[in-house]
């Protein structure tokens, strides 16, 4: 099946062509809006304390919503999801419940078991899987025993409670249908997994973002119901325009205002008693008296009651459109269900035609994954500063806290998030990982994402790139080059369209920024960077983003590596641009130039400095260089030394051949600036050659890859581990007179240095790989078969550079693969509910992974960076 001539592909040409707006409703509902750092309005900054999960069902919220299995437009103007009740819950479930950060033994995290199933771009269908369990949910439990458990403990999961034991859970499966643009249909299958019957309330939830309590509108939007159809409402709404819900016929209508209850949660009066938590009274305590009164509000549930057999399945449908219909569920609506899952199944074959039905299937719930993570973002903080005038001011310490100097920022666009519960932001560096995933399967969407953060509403005027919300000053590692380029090739190779004006416009933005990298963190002005968090940063010693010790600075191996790798990604789209723009090939010199000094100073400066490879070790380390200019090396095995790998780039002959100016000027480096470079940085190049531009030349490259491939170091079964094993004895470094030590830990952190689930000490990291696998294909592309190395080391195996190449990628799909036990390493920990019929074929795509044993790790629906297999998955295939 070719991908241009599905009906998916068709639907996403006619939006992206401005003649049907598909992607005005999507699942851009939040997991969790509360805890965030714009609901926080406290004096210093106490985001999970200002608005615990205990309050959400009570107050309002100020720059977003959040709900269970979710669907939206794409201004979170009006809101669907999901609420049940199993007749056990203190509260109804209408929202992922986790543990914020201070509670977990290992961080934040969510304590709830759903998957993300299928997802088109447009959303033309989506379906999502629910495990609601028939006890109590353990809510105490959970926060009581994590609390109770150290740092060396595994995290409590709602999987150990026990509540899935003997089945006792409903298989909640909620899918989206889009008849049109703006004609949603919404089924929901409950199957009782017990064989015992079940009691379960279905609550669908319709409602509106409260924007009237806040600031003023033309008029409040409201829900009506329909008196010529009693089985739908009539939503009216100044944004979004008129929609009415059908629905089919429930026990109860329920209507109530989406305001704050003050009385719970403030002892304060009530105006009315319609309430956001009105439903979670009304159900509970089974007192419908004041819900027969209220014919209207700003928030809507038809209220089902069902007594479930022993694996019985029920179905809700339900649709929210424009249209007014007389016959809502007719034969075509279940019709079109069929055939929109026929039409995602068709696109995705045509994505990758691969053989492998387990690689396949697990491509597509990376995709899913991916797609059902974009979310609605809101966060203008000049506005969030001064507070809501209807409302409250904010303290006055709030004027000089938090992201105060970001007053430019304004965010209200769609993102792909990291992970819609444990991380509902964006951090602007993962976001680039995503936008890479997302070019197999909507690259536009990818562009414009990658753009948005360097629109004036998002990058400062000094050409800074927000970092993410808990601190937009935060340095993040310069990775929208990098993935621009892959971006721009993947959808050069997928559908044959080379896009130079993407390629022009970020390019532009991102000489500004890289201009802000240079004079921002490159201290002594001599191309060794500094940079404090880049991504790396809790791999280290000390935590390098809160001051480094003994009044010295730190010169980062993974700093310069980044920049390198900066000139380099500037230096190759200005080439593709100067095929088309002969101005540019001066830019692709200027790259040119600066990388080369960058390579020069991370190998070795001058006579009177040294750099930070370390000749007896045969590696990179980081260099604490104190005020006197004595230095001393942190010699840490990392990831953070391999990241000078990354940082190369193949040119052929070819292309030089088209760009006479850039290659005279590579040419004139290379006759009378490389007799003077104290280390060679422009390898084995002639003129009538192609050229390599490698940050590490080949004899350090040999050198280095004996540890990357050694299995007692960083080499894996399931990857490249973040830290060296040869750190299972504990590394420490006296630092003028305090004691300092990291060791390897393959798992969670034993650490609480970084605060949150942190961990860069062990486990398997997918963009690191990613990122890895990519810089391999530059040094096979020149090499060839020139350079062939021991994999593993030690093995006596000698392997070229793309048999390496894909063995790595093969290990990171093992990570999800069922080895022939019917285990998958990612679900180590729970690896006998994973052998359940209704469990087995579920895969969650975590933050990272086990470096021993691949077990997931950290955040369970990362499915942003870890989306990244879908790539692998293409390449290995």
């Amino acid at each position: 099946m070719d991908k241009k001539n599905t009906e998916e592909q068709k639907r996403l040409d006619a939006h992206y062509s401005n003649q049907e707006d598909w992607l005005q409703w999507g699942p851009y509902l939040s997991e969790r809006q509360w805890g965030t750092v714009r609901e926080d309005y406290s004096p210093q900054g106490d985001a999970w304390g200002y608005f615990p999960h205990d309050h959400a069902r009570s107050r309002v919220y100020r720059w977003g919503e959040d709900g269970l299995a979710g669907f939206t437009d794409k201004y979170c103007n009006v809101c669907f999801g999901l609420a049940l009740w199993n007749g056990n819950d203190a509260i109804l479930k209408e929202r992922l419940f986790g543990l914020t950060g201070p509670e977990g033994n290992h961080g934040e995290d969510v304590k709830e078991q759903y998957y993300y199933l299928e997802n088109t771009p447009t959303h033309s269908y989506m379906k999502h899987l629910y495990k609601y369990p028939q006890a109590k949910f353990p809510y105490g439990d959970l926060v009581r025993e994590n609390q109770k458990r150290d740092r060396k403990a595994e995290e409590y999961e709602l999987i150990d409670t026990g509540v899935f034991d003997n089945n006792a859970y409903f298989d909640v499966v909620t899918e989206y249908a889009k008849a049109g643009p703006k004609d949603i249909c919404v089924k929901i299958s409950v199957t009782n997994r017990n064989t015992k019957k079940a009691k379960l309330h279905v609550l669908p939830q319709l409602w509106i973002r409260n924007f009237w309590s806040f600031r003023d509108m033309p008029f409040k939007p409201s829900i009506t119901k329909n008196e010529d159809d009693k089985n739908s409402v009539h939503v009216k709404h100044p944004y979004t325009g008129d929609y009415n819900f059908y629905f089919e016929t429930p026990d109860h209508l329920l209507f109530t205002e989406n305001e704050t209850n003050d009385e719970r949660l403030y002892l304060q009066p009530n105006d009315h008693p319609y309430k956001k938590d009105f439903f979670h009274t009304a159900v509970i305590n089974k007192d419908f008296r004041l819900a027969k009164k209220k014919q209207e509000g700003t928030k809507f549930a038809p209220h089902y009651k069902r007594k479930l057999k022993g694996g019985e399945t029920v179905v809700f449908k339900l649709r929210l459109t424009t249209e007014t219909l007389t016959n809502a569920f007719s034969a075509d609506f279940d019709t079109l269900f069929t055939q929109r899952y026929q039409e995602c199944v068709d696109f995705y074959e045509g994505v990758n035609q691969i053989k492998d039905v387990e690689a396949k299937g697990i491509q597509r719930q990376a995709f899913a994954g991916l797609l059902w993570s974009k979310q609605y973002y809101n966060y203008e903080v000049e506005q969030w500063l001064k507070g809501d005038p209807k409302v409250s001011t904010p303290p006055e310490a709030r004027k000089s806290g938090r992201n105060s100097n970001w007053k430019t920022l304004r965010n209200h666009d769609i993102h792909l998030m990291p992970d819609k519960w444990e991380y509902p932001w964006y951090a602007a560096w993962d976001s680039a990982f995503h936008c890479i995933t997302m070019a197999y399967v909507d690259p536009e969407f990818a562009k414009k994402q990658l753009l948005l953060f360097t629109k004036e509403w998002y990058m400062a005027p000094n050409g800074q790139i927000p970092a993410y919300e808990w601190n937009f000053s935060d340095v993040n590692p310069p990775t929208q080059a990098f993935a621009a380029l892959q971006i721009y090739k993947i959808e050069r190779d997928t559908i044959g369209k080379q896009d130079i004006d993407f390629l022009k416009r970020i390019f532009n933005k991102l000489s500004l920024n890289f201009t802000w990298w240079v004079n921002q963190e490159d201290r002594r002005q001599n191309n060794v960077f500094q940079g404090g968090f880049l991504g790396l940063d809790n791999i280290g010693v000390f935590d390098r983003s809160s001051g480094i010790p003994g009044n010295a600075h730190l010169e980062q191996v993974d700093g310069t590596s980044w920049m390198a790798l900066y000139c380099l990604n500037m230096l190759e789209i200005s080439i593709k641009i100067a095929f088309e723009d002969p101005s540019y090939e001066e830019m692709a010199t200027k790259f040119f130039g600066h990388f080369i000094f960058i390579a020069e100073a991370l190998n070795k400066l001058n006579e009177d400095y040294e750099g930070t490879w370390d000749e007896e070790e045969g590696f990179f380390y980081d260099k604490l260089v104190f005020e006197d200019g004595s230095f001393q090396p942190i010699k840490v095995r990392s990831i953070v030394g391999i990241m000078s790998l990354i940082a190369v780039l193949h040119i052929s002959k070819e292309t030089l051949d088209r760009l006479p100016n850039f290659k005279y000027s590579v040419n004139w480096f290379r006759k009378y600036r490389k007799a003077n470079l104290k280390y060679q940085v422009i390898q084995e190049f002639s003129e009538e050659s192609d050229l390599l531009l490698a940050l590490v030349p080949k004899e350090r490259v040999e050198i280095m890859l004996k540890a990357v491939f050694d299995k007692d170091e960083f080499l894996s079964d399931h990857g490249l581990r973040s830290l060296s094993k040869i750190h299972e004895e504990t590394y420490k470094i006296d630092i003028n007179g305090t004691n300092y030590e990291i060791k390897y830990e393959p798992a969670e952190s034993e650490s609480s240095m970084f605060g949150g689930n942190s961990n860069w000490r062990g486990p398997v990291w997918m963009p690191f790989n990613y990122l890895f696998v990519t810089a391999i294909k530059e040094f096979r592309d020149y090499y060839g078969k020139n350079l062939e190395v021991e994999y593993p080391t030690g093995s006596g195996n000698i392997l070229g550079l793309n048999e390496i190449r894909n063995d790595l990628m093969k290990r990171l799909l093992t990570l999800f693969q069922t080895d022939e036990n019917g285990d998958r390493p990612v679900n180590a920990q729970h690896s006998e509910i994973y052998k359940d019929p209704h469990f087995k074929d579920l895969v969650m795509f975590y933050e990272y992974f086990h470096g021993d044993t691949g077990r997931g790790i950290g955040a369970s629906h990362q499915t942003g960076w870890t989306a990244l297999i879908a790539n692998m998955i293409n390449e290995i295939y």
